[in-house]
């Protein structure tokens, strides 16, 4: 069984009472058990993503109304052992063109789908390579950073900094260990050395004893610049910083942070965008929420340019290398044509600020310079681009 939420159908506008172009769109939720943590001073939103597209969805239909171009967005979202590809394939029945919010095994199961083969798929929540290379598919693009993007960006201030020596604390959970492999890549890539690693094996509330406890932990690491944390179900990391051994930045899942959007982010325009965001989900803006934001605004530019509502279409429009959108980050997206991955600035940010968008000034590319963020085309083994979708 799935559940299904209600239909937006007028976010911002009333749509005109005859529309000539009706373009359907779903998310796609298989809802997460998230493992208890640490603190829950920074508990992760019930509309995670969904608040993204919503805000997307009312921007899109302001300029849509005029053009007789009738959005709507229909959010399903799936209990944990929801039966993802059943709910993809009812979804598939009236919309062609769905956002997936889901593991990348899940994501696989509705792009390989005999229904889906003509549909377009948007990954608006993992940034696993595999869907990028090895198990890309030709039907299915991705507004999520990859997660060797954030890791890479993040290198490129360290390198800018000189500081070159890091030591790196890995959580147990599986995406702990994930970014851990990305963040080694990376620092491999741009010649920052990993001079240690410590897997944090504390199972205990360390809440009222970190001044002693993460101080002994880390206590016998080498001399370092940067402590590195893989903490992506964001357990232990934040009491790592101001707690070691040396009194050394933090960075990675916490302190110096890489990520595809912050609150932070005020040029460019960002804060009309955060200032609507947060008028109507009441928080603040994520990083899923601008992926989800950005997957329903690449629909509504193809939309616009080509007056249609066909996948393939609106698929050929967005990997043309005319296609470009403003993404608030200051220069502007686009998609690669080689395994669908939405181009896209990487902001490094503090808790407070944003250090930096990445690429870093002077990290040069022979096409795009964002494309020395995450796989370039030499080092993706993705192929389904490369044939007729």
């Amino acid at each position: 069984m799935f559940r299904l939420f209600v239909t937006i159908a007028s976010l911002a506008v009333t749509a005109p009472a005859r529309a000539d172009l009706p373009v359907a769109i779903t998310y796609l939720r298989l809802e997460v058990d998230r493992p208890p943590v640490l603190s829950n001073l920074d508990p992760v939103p019930e509309d995670l993503g969904i608040a993204g597209a919503e805000i997307a969805l009312a921007d899109t239909r302001t300029t849509g109304s005029f053009l007789g171009h009738d959005y709507s967005l229909t959010v399903v979202s799936l209990p944990p052992d929801g039966d993802f590809a059943a709910a993809a394939r009812a979804a598939l029945q009236t919309s062609r063109l769905i956002l997936l919010d889901a593991d990348p095994a899940a994501i696989l199961s509705v792009a390989d789908l005999p229904e889906a083969a003509s549909a377009l798929l948007f990954n608006v929540s993992s940034g696993a390579e595999s869907l990028r290379s090895a198990d890309c598919r030709a039907n299915l693009l991705h507004t999520i950073p990859e997660d060797a993007a954030r890791t890479d960006a993040l290198m490129q201030v360290l390198q800018r900094k000189q500081w070159q020596t890091t030591v790196l604390v890995t959580g147990p959970k599986p995406a702990d260990r994930a970014f851990a492999e990305a963040l080694r890549r990376s620092a491999a890539k741009f010649g920052i050395a990993i001079a240690a690693e410590k897997e944090w094996t504390f199972d205990t509330d360390l809440r009222d004893s970190t001044m002693d406890e993460v101080p002994r932990f880390t206590q016998d690491f080498p001399d370092h610049d940067v402590i590195l944390v893989a903490d992506e179900t964001d357990d232990f990391g934040r009491y790592i910083e101001h707690n070691g051994w040396l009194p050394r930045p933090v960075a990675g899942s916490d302190g110096l942070v890489p990520t595809a959007w912050s609150h932070v982010i005020e040029s460019w325009g960002a804060v009309q965008l955060q200032n609507r965001f947060e008028a109507h989900a009441r928080r603040n803006m994520r990083g899923p929420d601008y992926a989800a934001w950005a997957a329903i605004r690449a629909i509504g530019e193809a939309v616009t340019r080509t007056s249609s509502n066909d996948p393939a279409t609106l698929r050929a429009w967005l990997l043309a290398p005319d296609f470009q959108m403003d993404g608030f980050k200051g220069r502007g997206l686009s998609f690669r044509a080689w395994n669908g991955q939405l181009r896209q600035p990487i902001a490094v940010v503090n808790a407070r600020a944003l250090v930096t968008l990445a690429p870093v000034e002077g990290f040069l590319h022979q096409r795009n310079e964002m494309d020395t963020l995450g796989l370039d085309q030499p080092e993706s083994a993705c192929t389904a681009f490369t044939e007729s979708p």
